[in-house]
This record gives structure tokens, sequence and C-alpha cells, in this order.
């Protein structure tokens, strides 16, 4: 997207101005990046719940007859065998192992065997890149469509211990969003606005925070009452600044940052989530090739032992020569110290190995910890 080309908006920008939001640019949308702060934002999420507004981020329907087959062809992790209702994530690789982006996708087929359909969740910077690489390897696979409703749909992310009374409350009827599974989803009927309107919601239980949660998708005309009637149920308002702190606390990569087309899922410590028993998939073959040659870098998370907050692209150490980069890095008020992640060559990359962070000039130390960061309590 151009750098001049006029911001887009999801359907809650007014929700977000009149909740005082403050708007910024983020991947060609004009985003609430906070409300109250940050960290109070981010203590709603650990503590009771918070919402986030992640319309920007796209929504795909592959559906028709071998949707199925051609997702495998495309993506590190396998559809095919998914339930109604499950989803799963993983990757979309380049034919050398790079991550175009990475992908929740849902089996929406119906139970009756009528047709297949997927929903694919992407990030908002890489749908364009997305959807011109499923049109490109879509022409062997001539029964399959590919509907972008990203526009048309809005999409809010219901985050913390609360999240799953909040999402019944909501719910009309006797099944509930509680009795959803980690990565299930359904269908729901909720009931919105001062007239009581029904309308149908897709709920999933996902999230990118840690936290228990949901995210929620809903035609864009519902959106506003949506939005209002988790805000009248107590749910605090979030934005991408708290949301990236929480991520980061959980361990959550984040495209564009913690991977990209020149890191492969191996390097960034995602191997779990490539199916690697699979038939061929795009990128598998540089991804077994990586694995036999062994990595010469991998992704560590670190945290500070001294005061100082790490960014992103400053120089990770050993003594005076430089290792490595650090890709994400903040305050973490769960841990009440700066932490963060980066690629180092792999022979510095052992846990509890000590390293510096050239914090603009000055030079503090850290530990490679274990991540995630932080573990929700049980």
């Amino acid at each position: 997207m151009s750098s001049d080309a006029p911001l887009q908006r999801t359907p809650l920008f007014s929700n977000h101005i009149a909740a005082n939001g403050r708007m910024v640019p983020f991947a060609g949308w004009e985003m609430p990046v906070q409300y109250e702060g940050v960290l109070a934002e981010a203590k709603a999420v650990r503590t009771n719940v918070g919402m986030f507004d992640v319309s920007h981020m796209g929504r795909l329907y592959i559906e028709g007859t071998d949707s199925g087959e051609f997702l495998e062809h495309v993506l590190t992790f396998a559809v095919t065998n998914l339930n109604p209702g499950r989803a799963r994530y993983g990757f979309v690789l380049t034919e050398e192992g790079g991550v175009i982006d990475d992908t929740v996708v849902y089996q929406q087929s119906p139970e009756d065997g009528s047709g297949e359909r997927y929903l694919m969740i992407c990030n908002a910077a890489n749908r364009p890149a997305i959807v011109d690489w499923l049109n490109e390897h879509m022409g062997d696979y001539p029964g399959v469509t590919m509907t972008d409703f990203t526009t048309e749909s809005i999409m809010i992310a219901v985050q913390g211990p609360a999240a799953a009374a909040i999402a019944d409350g909501l719910c009309v009827g006797e099944e509930k969003a509680s009795t959803l599974k980690p990565f299930g989803s359904m269908a729901q009927a909720v009931k919105l606005g001062a007239e009581g309107k029904l309308v149908e919601v897709f709920i999933g239980r996902t999230g990118y925070t840690g936290e228990d949660g949901f995210e929620f998708v809903a035609d864009a005309a519902d959106g506003s009452n949506l939005w209002d009637a988790l805000l009248q149920a107590g749910v605090t308002p979030c934005g991408l600044g708290s949301r990236d702190v929480l991520r980061l606390e959980a361990g959550l990569r984040l495209h564009g940052s913690d991977m990209d087309t020149s890191k492969t899922p191996l390097e960034a410590g995602l191997e779990r989530f490539v199916n690697m028993k699979k038939d061929a998939f795009i990128g598998r073959e540089a991804l077994v090739k990586q694995s036999a040659d062994g990595l010469t870098q991998k992704l560590v998370g670190f945290k500070l032992l001294d005061a100082g907050i790490p960014r992103h692209e400053y120089t990770i150490l050993n003594k005076d020569v430089q290792i490595g980069i650090v890709t994400s890095g903040s305050y973490s008020p769960s841990l009440d110290t700066g932490i963060g992640m980066g690629y180092v060559s792999s022979e510095y990359s052992v846990l509890a190995n000590h390293i510096h962070i050239d914090l603009r000039g000055r030079p503090v130390e850290a530990e490679i910890v274990e991540l995630p960061f932080y573990h929700r309590p049980k």
C-alpha cells in the first residue's frame, strides 16, 4: 500500500472516537493505540476483561470442492482432519520457507457434508500478499473459490479472566460460549441495541494476549451495537499498545518484527506449528534442508537485569561483539522489568546465558529465558 494512500477506518471508528481513543496509522488503517493508557488497559485484560477492535485483520472464506486439499498445499498444518467448528494456527510459507504470514483457519463446513468451507484469519498488513498468493496457487484447484469479506464485517477480541462470563451474557439460548474449547467456534445469536435486535455472530475461542478469550465476527452494520453491548457489560476498551505488551509477555510472535519472509518457523522457534508428516506443502523442502543443516540463528526471549526498555532493532551483544538484534521489546507490567525477543547466533541461544542489550549506547545486562514470559494463573 502506498504511503500516501488514505487510511482505512473500521466500522467501529466512531465508537473509538466516543471513547476518546487516540488514533494512529497502523498497517494502512486508522486504529486506536490507547484509551485510558497502555498499562491500565493491560491490567484490565490480565485481571478482568478488555476488548480490542481487530477488524483490520483479514477475513477470507476458502470454499468449494477440494478447498481442504488446496489449503493443505499452502499451509504448514493439516485442515482436512479438522472437525467443523475447530481451528488451527500455522503459516503460509514461500518456497524458501520464509513466513509470508501466520494464520488461524477455522473449519466451517456444514455438518451434513453438503460442501467445504474454511475461514482464514490473516494479518492486516499481509492481506494483499495472502490474497495474491492464494490466487496464484488456486489454479490447480478449479473447484475452489475465495471471498474476502474483511470490509463487510467486524472483528472484536474480548480477552481476560472474565471473558467467558461476558460472552455467555451476550448469547441467547442454552448454548454458551464458555462451552467452547480453545480453538473451538460456533455461530450464535446475540441480542443488541435498545430494541434487543437478534443478530448472528461467529465466536471463536482464540486471542493474542495469553489470556482466555473470544473473537467475535459480525456484519459491519452490527459492529457498533456489538461494541456498545460489550461496553455496557463492563468490558474495558483497549488499544494496539496494550495488545502488543500483552502478546509479548505471552511470547507470541509478531509478523513483520519477529518473523517475515527472511525467517522460517524453525528459526522463530515455532516448529510445533509445522506438520512435517504432511504430504508436500509449499516450503516443506526448504525446512527439511534447514533442519538437516542446522540453524545458524534462533529467536530467543530475554529479560533485562537492570533498568531500561529494549526496543525493536536494538543491538544484542556478547561483551562488545554484536550477536543479534532485538525484534520486539517493551516494559512488562506483569514482570516489572524490560523484556524482549530477538535473533541471535545459535551458539549464544542457550537458556540462562547472559547477554547485553545496547540501549542507545548503554549496554544493559540481560538473561535469556524460556518463553513465554507470562503464564496465565490456573
